[in-house]
């Protein structure tokens, strides 16, 4: 009975769930449609949706083909008004964000759109251009601006010399000034930005490219002796440029605690200094300045006393194996050469494998291979 209890409970938490998710769901999806987007972002919609219909009634008679192929092909399906209706009655049906929007565009604009159809596509093949930019006057053609639609800085061909975007282009809104590219600046991206320099340079094309790390601001060519002043961690001298700062070798400025200082273009690192030691001047138990407890230094190299142990029994066991195979083979041979040539040549593999990941294994310790008989 108590079963039953926790699973009746279970099914009405789950469905509860199950609900909300569902809801939550359906209001997004509300919060999706409800969107509103600028008159000429809205307009661009409506005529996106527009064309998706333009290619599925095309679709559904032929494949491919342009608007003189589609008449070709299509006859008089192509411009007629049983096209247009299938058309409209699909209209923004496919549109997620701004659904509502684009509705209310489409019966604001039916009769716009039936003019275009029956009257003007020869002399707008494009329906954006009749709908958005001639008659609703929501849009400018491509790379003009504002109500008047005035055209951008550079105008065809070099928009803000090609290095930024005109505000406001192809809309009624924006003041058409020149947004420039990362790395450009001036009222028509005609210059580099400070950080960058003049790498390439024609009449109708500027490159930009980055200064070097070590330069503070401005300069004249790729490398740190292009630089007009120095960053942080770089140094100046004159007629050779910038040279980086070793940090390393300033006591003031030396890592804290265990851990030991790298050098690096523009700056320094600290990383920690290996288990064995107890501060260092590098990476390894052979740069200890003294080692940790439980180790002691051997030849100048900090070792772990029971790991040396340990690591001498290991080899011990190995050799001791290795000396067993030997004379296994030595016994098999008395009996049969041929058994014991086989034998022989498989031990000699296996023991020279051995020795070779051994060697170059990462887990193998520097003393491993010390000398198993010398004092500790």
């Amino acid at each position: 009975m108590h079963n039953k209890s926790i699973l009746f409970v279970f099914l009405i938490v789950f469905c509860l769930c199950e609900i909300n998710y569902v809801e939550c769901i359906k209001s997004n999806k509300n919060g999706l449609q409800s969107e509103k987007y600028p008159p000429c972002a809205a307009c661009k919609i409506l005529v996106n949706s527009f064309k998706n219909g333009l290619e599925r009634t095309s679709r559904g008679k032929f494949e491919g083909g342009d608007s003189a192929w589609e008449e070709d092909k299509l006859g008089s399906y192509a411009r007629s008004e049983v096209r247009l209706i299938e058309i409209q009655e699909h209209l923004c049906k496919e549109v997620e964000r701004g659904k509502d929007q684009c509705h209310s565009i489409a019966e604001e604009l039916e009769n716009k759109i039936e003019e275009w159809w029956l009257k003007h596509q020869n002399t707008y093949p494009d329906i954006f251009d009749y709908l958005c930019i001639e008659q609703t006057e929501r849009c400018c053609p491509k790379d003009h601006y504002g109500p008047q639609c005035i055209q951008c800085p550079g105008f065809p061909n070099n928009v803000c010399n090609k290095n930024g975007k005109c505000k406001g282009a192809g809309t009624r809104k924006g003041n058409g000034k020149c947004l420039c590219d990362k790395g450009y600046h001036g009222e028509t991206c005609n210059d580099c930005a400070p950080g960058y320099y003049e790498s390439y340079k024609d009449e109708n094309k500027l490159l930009c490219s980055t200064c070097h790390a070590a330069c503070n601001g401005s300069c004249k060519g790729p490398g740190p002796k292009d630089c007009e002043m120095c960053s942080h961690g770089w140094y100046m001298i004159d007629g050779q440029g910038c040279f980086d700062i070793n940090e390393c070798l300033k006591s003031d400025e030396s890592c804290p605690g265990n851990q030991f200082c790298v050098n690096k273009e523009g700056g320094f690192t600290c990383l920690g200094c290996d288990k064995a030691c107890n501060g260092c001047t590098g990476d390894g138990p052979d740069m200890c300045i003294k080692c940790a407890d439980d180790y002691h230094k051997k030849d100048n190299l900090c070792i772990n006393s029971d790991l040396l142990g340990r690591k001498r029994h290991e080899n011990f066991a190995r050799y001791a194996t290795y000396f067993g195979l030997c004379v296994a083979t030595c016994i098999i041979l008395q009996r049969n050469i041929y058994a014991a040539s086989v034998i022989g040549i498989l031990v000699a593999v296996y023991i020279s494998v051995s020795e070779y990941m051994i060697a170059h294994s990462n887990i193998q310790d520097t003393t491993a291979n010390m000398d198993i008989l010398g004092p500790a």
